[in-house]
């Protein structure tokens, strides 16, 4: 599990084709200490196990439903990623609770600059706008952020400088693809009422 507390930038350093799948390496400078292989760290939100640690430098291994699902296949020597190492029982937690389980890709639909800070609107499916509420959580690319408006199509969030300077959001461009990872709670609540509403038409 995660919390959608971004702690620092990695970079990628070396990718690696292995039909169906790529192994990456990201260099994560103080983050890679003490992880060690087997370890799940989340790349840009998506949840990968270290399969090697050389110092700094991590490798992990995407396949096919992973490469499709999130934005990992985009990525280029060079790209910086957003790293969280999966929480410790004990440890604080101050966003919400994250899987690391991308449920698919928003894209950047329009951005909004006010000196320092930034308003972010991005375009999602239906299937993942019907899991999102105003003033509930979105991870965007393993950041934990409030939703501000939500519609049928689209979904807001305003971005403070410090989450702007520290992660990748920062960066982002207009038709740029982010993952997503909605609330947890959202995809049981609407499971649940699925179920209730096919119980009651069977009966």
């Amino acid at each position: 599990m995660f919390t959608g507390l971004v702690e620092g930038m990695g970079q990628i350093s070396r990718i690696i084709d292995q039909p169906p799948g790529k192994r990456f390496t990201v260099i994560l400078g103080t983050l890679a200490g003490g992880l060690q292989v087997g370890d799940s760290v989340a790349i840009n939100g998506c949840c990968l196990t270290a399969v090697e640690v050389s110092g700094e430098a991590v490798s992990f291994e995407a396949g096919s439903e992973t490469l499709s699902r999130t934005n990992l296949g985009r990525l280029h020597v060079g790209s910086g990623v957003n790293i969280e190492r999966s929480l410790r029982l004990g440890d604080s937690l101050g966003g919400h609770l994250v899987t690391g389980h991308i449920d698919g890709l928003g894209e950047l639909s329009a951005r909004q600059d006010d000196k320092d800070w930034s308003f972010f609107r991005f375009r999602a499916s239906g299937r993942l706008m019907r899991q999102m509420a105003s003033k509930g959580s979105i991870t965007v690319d393993g950041v934990s952020l409030t939703l501000v408006e939500v519609d049928e199509e689209r979904f807001s969030v305003a971005l403070i400088p410090h989450t702007l300077a520290v992660t990748t959001l920062g960066r982002m461009q207009v038709g740029d693809q982010a993952n997503l990872e909605t609330d947890i709670l959202a995809k049981y609540v609407e499971r649940q009422l699925a179920w209730a509403n096919r119980s009651t038409v069977q009966d």
